[in-house]
């Protein structure tokens, strides 16, 4: 899989897993939110800086699937040396959702993957999700919970490599 339309994909979520959340209060109202996503939140000195060299060694092609949506190329690509990536069409976060219920964005995943192998880092991940996407995508996926209190570890990327390298 050398050409970038046949390799796999990473979809990327920030919020507990690029960004740690580490004790931090998060938005509780719908206008926090555009502070939480601004170059202004202090919470981004916690993001691991060594996270975009090794995202960018890994041999699939990055995607923003987050909330953040094209926020995430301002803000978030350049404090890991990213390059502007493609950002996942997601519906609308909605206002609560829970464990027992099929997370928001993991239709819109497999519908993005179109068959194609993925990666999906997020530290919403549940057994449901993993289900679903077992019955209604054709490729092979690896759906990763992160710890949000600690964000994407060295752990997670050898996961990563191990998965990609065994496709």
């Amino acid at each position: 899989m050398t050409d970038r339309a046949g390799r796999p994909l990473l979809f990327l979520d920030i919020d507990g897993t690029l960004l740690p959340y580490g004790g931090a209060r998060l938005p509780s109202a719908a206008g926090e939110w555009d502070d939480w996503q601004h170059t202004s939140n202090p919470q981004l000195a916690k993001i691991d800086l060594t996270h975009g060299p090794r995202l960018l060694a890994l041999p699939c092609v990055l995607m923003w699937a987050t909330a953040w949506m094209d926020d995430a190329n301002e803000v978030i690509a350049p404090l890991l040396g990213l390059p502007e990536l493609p950002v996942v069409d997601l519906p609308q976060a909605p206002d609560a959702y829970g464990a027992d219920l099929l997370h928001w964005k993991t239709r819109a995943l497999v519908r993005a993957a179109a068959g194609r192998p993925f990666i999906w880092a997020d530290d919403e991940i549940t057994g449901l999700d993993r289900a679903w996407v077992s019955r209604h995508h054709r490729g092979r996926a690896l759906l990763h919970r992160v710890e949000p209190e600690v964000g994407l570890t060295t752990t997670d990327f050898l996961v990563f490599q191990r998965w990609l390298g065994g496709l």
